[in-house]
Parts: structure tokens; C-alpha cells; sequence
């Protein structure tokens, strides 16, 4: 699973939408001599029709605890297990941590997640604009963590099909696209974060890319190798690059595709509230669930990451929100990040008021060194909306124009 994908023709009817509603708000806002000004900037707007807002009740803290989430003592060695939040891809992604963090009492997210694209090469290479502002990010404090999703082929969600993806598997493992990864390498060490954790070649035991692993294992394992070594290769990388497949068997086996214990650092997993009807404890027990990543990791010495995990099929589902954080706690992965928009996530969307509950519980004012409290929490806003400014007036033009903007419109009135 990955970032939210809108289908061009849709993009451009939204954007001349957005522009007339625009356009008209500036006309009225002339012709009654009050000058436009945007609102607090970026909003973060649910990427779904609008859904019931969380009820009193349900912003309530509960009367048991919750798992806090606290870090324990390291292990000498490890380091102390980070979270965080995937909620775009580009600058919006970045903006919004800080407001996510607020609507959990200043919780502190080490962790910040993204996607590169996987249209052409030239969008797997990194281009600085897209990877400066999250570079910026990381290095405004020491002990933060990027985490990258690489894809390895070009047309990654374009349905290509099963004999293509064996051919294209097959050139990478010859070495024909090396040279896209060393300057992906290459830009990152020059934008100072060398240490990026690469997620790459995601969900490979799915169907969903086109750098799945199905149609042929063996040369899968040697692409992956192959860039591995090349992204290494490059002076001054400190990359840790992390193999992370889909809870479940999906299409084949994800232990079909590991590449082996020397291209590897970390072994993740992908893990959403799904099929429908599965209770947490069968995604812990199922054939290559929640418990044999655990054991797998264990089996090669490498830590454990969850880079994707939410809801899905099954709701509103506080019970497996719950048991989710609680897997967290106890298994200490290296970090976590909840996907969050509609349908999976607690913030951005507002579907899920019990599920957010219970997180926002759980994590508030979370920091490395503290318990979280389980005090009262205050009422908060609707999520992910910033209060406007003092002297401007919002315009309401819809959720889905605002998200296309990048923030709310409104009308200033001190020009009089």
C-alpha cells in the first residue's frame, strides 16, 4: 500500500474548479475593497468526503489504561524506538507533523516518512526539490530518523504485467539500472542525510508494483542485492535499508524474496486491518503473519520496523488499535509510522473518532524519557485544522478544493 494517487484527468477538472471558486472569492472580496489573504497554511484536510466528527464521548480518556508506549531501557546497542506519522509525501507531509504532534500534546515524532514517486527514473532519483524539505527535517535534531520508500522499477503502479515485470527484474539484476540508484545515493549524502533508512522495493510479495517479487524470486533477490551494493558504494552513505513485505502470504511467500542477511538491516512489515473479519489474534498467528515476522527477524539478527500499519477492511476498530500499539510495545521496533489518511488513519480522517481515541490516548505527550499522562486530555479542535489568523474571516470552498490549494482562503478586513 502506499501514498494516495489521484488520477490525472480528475487533477486537472479539480485544479479549474478550485481556480473558479478562487476567482470568484477574489472578485467579491474587490468588489467590496477587502483584500484576500490565506488562512494558516498547510491545513490538513481529511482526503475523503467529509465523515462524522469524533463526539465528546469519544475524545474522553478511558478509565483503563492504555500501553504507554515508553520506551524501556535499551538493550546497550540498540537504539531507543522511534514513531511517527505518514501524512504526504511532498512539503504538505512536513508541515503537518508539527500540528499532528500538537493534537498529541507535543508527543515528539522521531520518525518522518515519505515516498518517492515511481512514475519515471527520473522521479526514483530524488529530485532536490522533493527531498530538501524532508532533508531539513531530519537534521534540525540529532537523533531524528528519515525513512525513504524507494521503488525499483519506473511505471510502479501502471498494471504491468507478469512477463514484463520478469523481464525488467531480469535487466536489474544484470545491472541496467544501477546508475539511477548510485545518483539517488549521490543526493542524498549531498543534502547531509546519509543515514536514511531505505524501505525498498515495498509490499514485493503483493501484486499491487511493478517491483513485486512473484514473477521471479531469483532475480528479485539479485536486483535488490545489486542496488544495495551500489547505493553503498557511494562515499560518505551510512544507509540502512529495510525489506518489508505485506502482512500474510499475499501473492507468494515474502521469505521467497529476502535477499539475505548482508543487504539487509532491517526487516519491516506492512500491516493493516485486514481481510475483513480477521481478528487481531489470527494476523498474529496467520502463515507468515505478525508473530513469524517477529521470529524471522529474531532468526537473522536484525531488528524489526512497521512502516505502514492502520486501519482498513474492519472500520472503526478500536480493539485492533489497541493490540496494535500494544504489538508495538512489546516487540520495540526500530520505529513505526501510522499511515494516516482515510481509510486507515486518525487524524486526517474522521471516520475513524474511536480508533483515534485510543491512539491519541496512548500517545499523548509522549517522549522518550517520559510515561505518557493519563490525565484529562484537552478538547481538541477538529483534527488537522489550525485556527486562522486574528484578523482574517476563513472561506469555507470544501475540503477537496482546500486540499488542492495547500491551506483555506479568507478575507482579511483591516484595509479599512
Amino acid at each position: 500500500m502506499a501514498p494516495q494517487h489521484k488520477r490525472a484527468g480528475s487533477r486537472r477538472l479539480v485544479l479549474g474548479v478550485a481556480a473558479v471558486a478562487t476567482s470568484a472569492a477574489l472578485v467579491t472580496g474587490l468588489a467590496t475593497g477587502v483584500g484576500v489573504a490565506r488562512a494558516a497554511d498547510p491545513r490538513a484536510p481529511a482526503p475523503t468526503p467529509p465523515a462524522p466528527v469524533a463526539t465528546h464521548s469519544a475524545l474522553t480518556p478511558p478509565a483503563v489504561p492504555l500501553p504507554s508506549t515508553r520506551a524501556t531501557t535499551p538493550v546497550p546497542g540498540e537504539e531507543t524506538p522511534a514513531f511517527g506519522v505518514f501524512l504526504n509525501s511532498d512539503a504538505r507531509g512536513v508541515a503537518r507533523m508539527p500540528l499532528f504532534s500538537r493534537w498529541l500534546g507535543g508527543a515528539e515524532l522521531r520518525a518522518g516518512h515519505t515516498y518517492l514517486p515511481g512514475h519515471r527514473w527520473r522521479d526514483i532519483e530524488g529530485s532536490a526539490d522533493f527531498l530538501n524539505v524532508w532533508a531539513h527535517w531530519r537534521n534540525k535534531e540529532p537523533d531524528r530518523m528519515l525513512v525513504l520508500n524507494v521503488p525499483m522499477q519506473e511505471r510502479n503502479e501502471e498494471g504491468v504485467s507478469d512477463s514484463e515485470v520478469r523481464r525488467l527484474l531480469r535487466q536489474g539484476a544484470a545491472g541496467e539500472f544501477d546508475h539511477h540508484f548510485r545518483v539517488l545515493a549521490e543526493r542524498l549524502v549531498e543534502l547531509k542525510v546519509p543515514d536514511t533508512i531505505v524501505v525498498l522495493g515495498w509490499e514485493m510479495n503483493g501484486t499491487t508494483y511493478t517491483h513485486r517479487c512473484g514473477p521471479d524470486p531469483e532475480a528479485w533477490k539479485k536486483y535488490w542485492n545489486r542496488i544495495v551494493t551500489t547505493m553503498r558504494s557511494v562515499p560518505g552513505q551510512k544507509f540502512r535499508f529495510d525489506f518489508t513485505p505485506s502482512r500474510g502470504q499475499d501473492a507468494v511467500p515474502w521469505t521467497k524474496c529476502y535477499p539475505g542477511d548482508d543487504t539487509v538491516d532491517i526487516i519491516g512489515m506492512d500491516s493493516y486491518d485486514q481481510p475483513t473479519g480477521m481478528s487481531f489474534d489470527q494476523q498474529v498467528t496467520e502463515p507468515y503473519g505478525l508473530q513469524a515476522h517477529v521470529d524471522f527477524a529474531k532468526a537473522h539478527g536484525k531488528p524489526i520496523s512497521y512502516p505502514e500499519w492502520g486501519l482498513f477492511r474492519n472500520g472503526d476498530n478500536p480493539e485492533y488499535m489497541r493490540r496494535m500499539l500494544a504489538w508495538i510495545e512489546e516487540h520495540r521496533p526500530l520505529y513505526n509510522t501510522l499511515t494516516d489518511y482515510c481509510p486507515h488513519g486518525v487524524w486526517q480522517c474522521r471516520a475513524n473518532p474511536k480508533s483515534a481515541h485510543v491512539y491519541r490516548s496512548a500517545l499523548f505527550g509522549h517522549t522518550d524519557e517520559a510515561t505518557p499522562p493519563l490525565t484529562p486530555m484537552p478538547q481538541p479542535t477538529e483534527p488537522g485544522t489550525p485556527p486562522p489568523p486574528a484578523d482574517c474571516t476563513p472561506l469555507d470552498l470544501g475540503s477537496w478544493v482546500e486540499e488542492w490549494l495547500g491551506g483555506r482562503l479568507c478575507l482579511r478586513f483591516d484595509w479599512w
